[in-house]
């Protein structure tokens, strides 16, 4: 692969011209598809095999008129008693007008006809029926209803539109911005060189660029969830900066040792760059396994990630060396570029360890910090484990659920409309339920309501069970079921178990339970199930893969003990903030919650492959110094010093841009950026750079073991680049 690669970088650097047109081509084409095809995004998580599913596909095959989207208009009179008024009947029937005319509505049902009014006379519930699903609402109909009420507003009445109709794709704005300015000015600090700072900054963004508007030209065939675009997002900058900075920084490297740019970027690609595919094949390897599961909004939003990554690889590998070529030595810092000048008298041929040892700084963070690492190795390791075991401790006591109004951004219509129905009714009539009641016949039918309506009413926690209504034909009933607790309560979720066992005696008929609320604890309850499988597949893959790479047992088996103590920890304290409450303010959480169902098997896969991408950049150094002839104590110190720097930085470009999402107020999105940040500063500081090193350390030879019989199984993927060092040998020297 080393070669493969060493032979790329060069090409792309002779084709430099020839390679920017292409990338740009890509990025124009990529971008008028995006601009023509882009399709809408789903808020809603389907899931296939569930009841809830069951019923919902039920009720839009038999009862359409029951299955599009529903939406609660709150009302609120000025005092107690009012709505009894001939005048504040008059208020509540207007409104109820104007609610029925709105585009896509098929009707709204009066308050005192069905009896939606608090005994004080002072609050009420319009229901509203959409003819459409949520998804297929437009943004001039949501926004139509949003503005329902203005005259009774005037009056001094409180209207709030809530319910399902109002979810819709959460707004990226300026924020993301911020993680990027933050990741310059890291880049600029690093290579004390803003030639170099900008290049590796405009390879990532034409990258992440050519990724989005490729995935945004697929969703019109693709349905993406709203969510899969910003992970996208969010993994194609982190990567992408981070893959560009590897490779740019090895080449800097390699023209302080004396060897000429084609020479430099032809080996900064075989080396840094076959540790960028390999990293960067473990992360696409991980977000598409998500496929394993058989979730399907969650495999779409793997592959959506994975694309983003692999294009990033694609643009490390490609257009980085062609830039690189632009630049020439200005790379540099200007006090170091006269090291690197033309008639040095450096080797060629020598294999990449042995080409720095001229500029290498033993004084350097990095070496100082690997020494002392080293030296008190066994309290390091024991220091680490326990702080890391602390932070996990909340982990146990997760809850997962879809996200609700009741944690949405305090002021948005949607909390406004949660917060005063709960004012007013309680929060079970925030999150309702749906018996869907579906005989053979009208007659089976009717007989199995009663027997349903009777059992739905005695069960523990039922506030109310509405009158049924029936399809058309007669033969599918829909039954509205108040619970006393709101829709993310674990009572709420006991209560759901509960009906669907009381009603699965009923003959005759199929009884399915649905609602949002309920869709939501089954898909909880389907990822949980997946999670420990999903688990299982990642670590088992993570030890193959550094198997194949590092030609060793223990290495892949530490690294993978790592990966667990990094999601261990970072669920530990994500759970304490977002569920807990513990320091929300600092991250502008106004309420804290359960966690979004799909966030503990999302982070294991993004935190899997990017720690994977720290250890291989970090120890595949010290097995390049080790195969070629340092004992691996010296290895060990020479990796994590020549490696401290750089992934330092690229932990913190990371972090930067995973962090900047923290500070949108959907608590999806800032929960996805707090955990990932967390997680990627645990695995990269604490794990990868602290008690990796010294378990290497304590191993010692023993690190590098395999047996011959596996050795000799195993494919040679050569990311240490010894295949490379032969092939220069063979070949005639390029001097400078």
């Amino acid at each position: 692969m080393a070669t493969l690669l060493y032979r790329l970088g060069r090409g792309a650097l002779r084709r430099r011209r020839l390679v920017v047109a292409l990338w740009l081509v890509v990025l124009v084409v990529a971008g008028l598809a995006a601009a023509t095809l882009r399709g809408p995004t789903a808020s809603n998580f389907t899931m296939p095999g569930t009841e809830s599913q069951r019923a919902l596909d039920l009720l839009t095959e038999q009862f359409p008129a029951a299955s599009g989207a529903t939406g609660t208009i709150t009302i609120k009179a000025p005092a107690d008693g009012q709505l009894t008024t001939p005048q504040g009947q008059a208020v509540v029937q207007e409104l109820v007008q104007q609610a029925s005319a709105l585009p896509g509505v098929v009707g709204a049902v009066n308050p005192f006809q069905v009896g939606a009014v608090t005994p004080n006379g002072r609050y009420a519930l319009v229901q509203v029926q959409f003819a459409t699903g949520g998804d297929d609402v437009t943004d001039a109909q949501r926004t139509a209803y949003e503005q329902v009420g203005a005259s009774a507003k005037a009056q001094g009445w409180q209207v709030a539109p809530g319910g399902e109709v109002l979810g819709g794709e959460p707004e990226i704005g300026s924020t993301e911005a911020l993680g990027v300015l933050v990741a310059a000015i890291v880049l600029i600090i690093t290579f004390g060189s803003l030639v170099a700072a900008g290049m590796t900054m405009l390879n990532a963004l034409i990258g992440v660029g050519a990724g989005m508007a490729g995935l945004f030209a697929l969703s019109g065939a693709v349905q993406l969830t709203s969510t899969a675009p910003i992970l996208a997002l969010m993994l194609g900058l982190a990567v992408g900066i981070d893959y560009s900075l590897f490779i740019t920084s090895r080449h800097r490297q390699n023209l302080l040792d004396g060897l000429s740019p084609e020479e430099a970027v032809g080996r900064a690609v075989g080396t840094a760059g076959s540790a960028v595919v390999f990293a960067g094949a473990t992360v696409v390897i991980a977000l598409a396994g998500l496929a394993v599961v058989n979730i399907p909004f969650l495999t779409v939003m793997g592959l959506a990630a994975a694309g983003t990554v692999t294009v990033a690889v694609l643009v490390a590998i490609t257009l980085q060396p062609a830039l690189l070529g632009f630049a020439g030595r200005r790379v540099l810092p200007r006090r170091l570029r006269a090291i690197a000048t033309d008639g040095t008298t450096a080797d060629t041929t020598a294999p990449a360890h042995q080409t720095d040892t001229a500029t290498e700084d033993q004084s350097r963070f990095g070496f100082r910090w690997a020494r002392l690492v080293t030296r008190f190795r066994v309290p390091v390791i024991l220091v680490g484990l326990l702080g890391l075991g602390l932070l996990a401790l909340p982990t146990p006591d997760m809850r997962l659920a879809l996200p609700g109004a009741s944690t949405a951004a305090v002021g948005s219509p949607a909390r406004v409309a949660n917060d005063l129905t709960t004012e007013g009714f309680g929060a079970g009539f925030t999150g309702r339920l749906a018996v869907v009641v579906a005989g053979d016949t009208p007659q089976a039918t009717s007989a199995a309501v009663p027997q349903v309506t009777a059992l739905v009413q005695r069960t523990k926690n039922v506030l109310a069970v509405a009158p049924a209504q029936l399809s058309p034909d007669g033969r599918t009933a829909l039954l509205g079921v108040i619970p006393k607790t709101g829709p993310t309560d674990e009572a709420t979720e006991t209560l759901v178990h509960d009906i669907r066992g009381s009603v699965g005696g009923i003959r005759d008929a199929d009884v399915l339970l649905t609602g949002v609320t309920a869709i939501g604890i089954d898909v909880s309850e389907k990822l949980s199930d997946a999670l420990p499988i999903y688990l299982l597949l990642v670590v088992g893959l993570s030890v193959l893969l550094l198997m194949l790479v590092f030609r060793s047992l223990l290495v892949p088996v530490k690294a993978a003990l790592g990966f667990l103590l990094t999601v261990a920890a970072t669920f530990g304290i994500t759970v304490a903030v977002f569920q807990q409450g513990h320091l929300a303010n600092l991250v502008g959480l106004d309420t804290p919650g359960p966690l979004i169902s799909f966030l503990p098997i999302l982070l294991i896969g993004i935190l899997f492959g990017l720690a994977m991408d720290y250890e291989v950049f970090l120890v595949s150094r010290m097995r390049e110094d080790f195969v070629h002839g340092k004992s691996a104590r010296q290895a060990t110190i020479s990796g994590m010093g020549h490696g401290a720097r750089v992934v330092t930085a690229a932990a913190l470009i990371m972090i930067s841009v995973f962090g900047s999402f923290v500070f949108l107020e959907d608590p999806v999105i800032k929960s996805m950026g707090f955990a990932l940040a967390i997680g990627v500063a645990i695995d990269a500081f604490v794990v990868r750079m602290t008690i990796v090193p010294a378990v290497m350390s304590l191993l010692g030879d023993r690190a590098w073991w395999l047996p011959r019989w596996l050795n000799r199984a195993l494919p040679n993927v050569d990311i240490e680049g010894a295949g490379l060092h032969t092939h220069l040998e063979d070949r005639t020297p390029t001097h400078v």
